[in-house]
């Protein structure tokens, strides 16, 4: 019950700051001719030696406080687009963008950085990965004080939304087994695609999926065009730097290694995508923790690290043997690669 209340209280607290936060985004955004905004999430990340004492803030005090969020809108250039932005106190910001605290925040420059370096590859190559950055800006706003510095990252807006979106129940029981494997055939070609120019996600789960338009049947996957693309890359990371042994990307996905501190590796986002392809088959994640848990993290770090791999439904005994390896508790009997994964997939088709 404790948790429960700490959480309304949070979520109280952010309303309110919403109220004062939101026009100043709105302000911002309009002087940059941005029309028809419909502000879609706002989320508040504390420094660590204030989160404490802001959680149990009643005003919002910008100074100690990070905050993103995603606009909707419309452009005369670039037409209806999202715009993912950051609004901070410029003074906990370095030169070169990133949070002063030790306790460091996700900051929307290094993600801008790797959307840039990815169109540039994928581009090159005629098939996009990721949705074109088609503004970057860091804006200093001198309204408050501290001035604030407002960060944008602006892509297309795609109608069809994310994969998550395909398996909310309702529209789950329409999809056909066709439909579902082209869904996991799709991911795994663009995540080995991600791979193979050099880049890790760390954070691969349905939401972070677009759909660019409706997919269509494929029997090659060396010949399916990429009608998803991936998103939110505030985690990703290059495969030579991939060195951080903190625990982070969204619990559901994580794998038994990183829990155990160990760096992410191209084998956690396999893992990932199999507790995805779990989910596109059934509609819902193979682990759960209780929402009323008083220890969310430890719940989670048990069900992945101790937990046995899930068994699917038997009407999907096929994929059995995939689920199995992508899950796989032990880096050694896990798949090394998504072209593994992909030849395995591809295969189901030939039967």
């Amino acid at each position: 019950m404790k948790n429960s209340a700490s959480n309304l209280s949070n979520i109280q607290a952010l309303q309110a700051h919403a109220q004062q936060l939101l026009p100043i985004i709105t302000q911002a955004l309009s002087a940059r001719y941005y029309t028809e905004l419909a502000h879609q999430r706002l989320s508040q990340q504390n420094s660590g030696k204030n989160r404490e004492q802001n959680q149990n803030a009643k005003s919002y005090d910008i100074k100690n406080n990070n905050y993103q969020g995603l606009t909707r809108a419309q452009h005369p250039q670039f037409g209806n687009v999202m715009i993912k932005w950051q609004l901070s106190a410029l003074s906990n910001v370095s030169k070169g963008g990133a949070s002063q605290d030790s306790d460091k925040l996700a900051d929307l420059t290094d993600e801008a950085d790797v959307l840039k370096s990815i169109n540039t590859s994928s581009n090159h190559q005629n098939n996009l990965i990721a949705p074109l950055l088609l503004d970057y800006e860091n804006i200093t706003l001198q309204i408050l004080e501290p001035s604030l510095q407002l960060i944008i990252l602006v892509m297309p807006y795609y109608l069809n939304g994310s994969l998550a979106s395909q398996l909310s129940a309702q529209k789950h029981l329409l999809l056909t087994a066709q439909q579902k494997h082209q869904f996991i055939l799709q991911a795994a070609y663009l995540i080995r695609r991600l791979h193979k120019i050099g880049w890790l996600h760390n954070d691969i789960k349905p939401s972070n999926i677009l759909l660019k338009r409706t997919l269509t049947d494929g029997t090659n996957y060396n010949r399916i065009t990429s009608d998803l693309l991936l998103t939110d890359f505030a985690l990703a990371q290059r495969f030579d730097s991939a060195s951080n042994s903190n625990p982070a990307g969204t619990p559901a996905y994580l794998a038994p290694e990183r829990w155990q501190g160990q760096g992410a590796t191209v084998s956690s986002d396999i893992y990932a995508f199999g507790i995805m392809l779990y989910e596109i088959l059934v509609g819902k994640r193979p682990f759960r923790v209780r929402a009323q848990s008083s220890q969310p993290m430890l719940d989670w770090a048990i069900q992945h690290c101790q937990q046995p791999v899930p068994k699917l439904p038997s009407e999907y005994d096929r994929y059995q043997h995939i689920i199995d390896k992508a899950l796989a508790k032990w880096l050694e009997t896990r798949y090394r690669s998504m072209e593994e994964v992909l030849r395995d997939l591809t295969l189901l088709q030939s039967r």
